[in-house]
């Protein structure tokens, strides 16, 4: 998800560290993950395409539209997927 500029789904990811504080982010605030791309959407999924889904209406993405990592039940992702692609 990218959560600046666009604000959409623009591909899937894994996880390959978990997060650990931010070296950029003095305060300590904030933390990061790393990932490894896996594949690319054929077509972004903004977040109002999300919020007009009824069967989306649980993803912490709603509520915190600046989180770019998340945990997403199955059915969700593949309902995601099938919007992507």
């Amino acid at each position: 998800y990218h959560s600046v500029s666009s604000r959409e789904i623009v591909g899937i990811s894994e996880v390959v560290k978990e997060y650990y504080p931010d070296p950029t982010d003095e305060t300590g605030a904030w933390v990061v993950v790393d990932l490894k791309p896996v594949r690319k959407l054929k077509k972004p999924i903004t977040l109002e395409m999300i919020k007009e889904e009824k069967k989306l209406a649980d993803l912490p993405l709603i509520k915190q539209s600046r989180l770019s990592v998340m945990l997403i039940s199955k059915e969700n992702f593949h309902f995601i997927v099938k919007i992507g692609t």
